[in-house]
């Protein structure tokens, strides 16, 4: 049954994303800021070796679930050092990039070229360019977003470019490494611009079918508020499932990040941000946790990325893929280092 009679509600760019929605759920596929005073009190003194021994993998991956609570986006500084992730990219002269293909604006495949572009594709570009001298050196896979961190943990990519917020309990119990943040978003809803009566992440959603992807910080924040809100909640693979099921009548509203939600409504023009963001979530690339060096690295190519005011190339990529719908950021938010 769909709503007021009719069939899916206006798709714009989402109908030619629909079907590849079905690819990313199936499995792998080849080819924001704190304030300054808040930020100097936390920083810590630079490390002073780099080696990245499995001991001294272990010793740091231990630090980082100890001190990640005040501030889990806090990486380790920034090095140009090679180790053993480092020389284990080299040796393959491919970097392998977990990603996503259903980010509008973010990662999304485009449905002409075929070719995955956006905002996480450039930063993923200059990794690979740091790294192998080539920034098309790269190996994309597709993975669904409940499936993120095993691809990790499991070898399957050497880092995750696709939106990923930064936890504590990704750290924790993930074992994730993160590299700096390179984005600031929040937690919103996403509702039809008709017939709602959705406001807000308050009472209104009360006995609403609220939907977000498995494994996401959408997710936990329902479940912590489900006995006081009493959501229905609908879980699905990958977060663009969830606009489908609201465009099919089958949820009344998603709940995401409101960088990915801002791309979706600029796709279809039925749907629409409510309320204020109920959370404040950094974005960082995804590594294992023994990957000491490549997280050091990678936090090296951020500092370039940055680098150069209005110049720089994290500006050029805002300005390109996601100033129209998310405008008026004037910059990433500054990086925070813990050792």
């Amino acid at each position: 049954m769909t709503r007021g009679g009719q069939g899916m509600r206006g798709w714009g760019g989402v109908a030619a994303m629909a079907g590849l929605c079905v690819l990313a759920v199936a499995g792998t596929a080849l080819p924001l800021h704190l304030r300054a005073t808040e930020r100097a009190e936390a920083e810590r003194a630079v490390a002073t070796t780099h080696t990245a021994t499995p001991a001294a993998a272990e010793q740091a991956g231990q630090q980082a679930a100890d001190d990640c609570g005040g501030h889990p986006e806090a990486s380790l500084r920034p090095s140009g050092e090679s180790g053993p992730a480092i020389e284990r990219i080299r040796e393959r002269g491919k970097l392998v990039v977990g990603v996503d293909q259903n980010g509008y604006r973010w990662s999304y495949r485009d449905p002409v070229s075929r070719k995955i572009i956006g905002f996480d594709i450039d930063l993923a570009k200059a990794i690979a360019e740091d790294i192998l001298g080539d920034e098309n050196a790269i190996v994309y896979k597709t993975v669904p977003t409940a499936k993120r961190f095993e691809a990790v943990n499991h070898g399957d990519v050497d880092l995750l470019v696709r939106t990923v917020s930064i936890t504590c309990e990704r750290i924790k119990e993930k074992h994730i490494a993160f590299s700096t943040a390179y984005f600031e978003a929040g937690q919103q809803l996403l509702v039809p611009r008709q017939g709602s009566g959705i406001q807000g992440f308050d009472g209104s959603i009360t006995g609403k079918r609220i939907c977000t992807a498995q494994g996401t910080t959408g997710e936990a924040k329902l479940e912590e508020e489900k006995e006081r809100l009493r959501p229905r909640i609908v879980l699905v693979p990958n977060q663009l499932d969830c606009l489908v099921k609201l465009q099919l009548n089958e949820a009344d509203a998603v709940f995401t990040d409101n960088a990915l939600a801002a791309g979706q409504a600029a796709q279809d023009p039925a749907v629409r941000l409510v309320g204020k963001p109920v959370t404040t979530e950094y974005y960082g690339v995804a590594m294992n946790e023994k990957d000491t060096d490549l997280v050091r690295r990678v936090n090296k190519v951020l500092e370039d990325y940055r680098g150069g005011g209005p110049d720089s190339r994290w500006m050029q990529a805002y300005r390109t893929w996601l100033e129209a719908d998310l405008p008026g950021i004037e910059g990433p938010p500054e990086p925070l280092y813990r050792d």
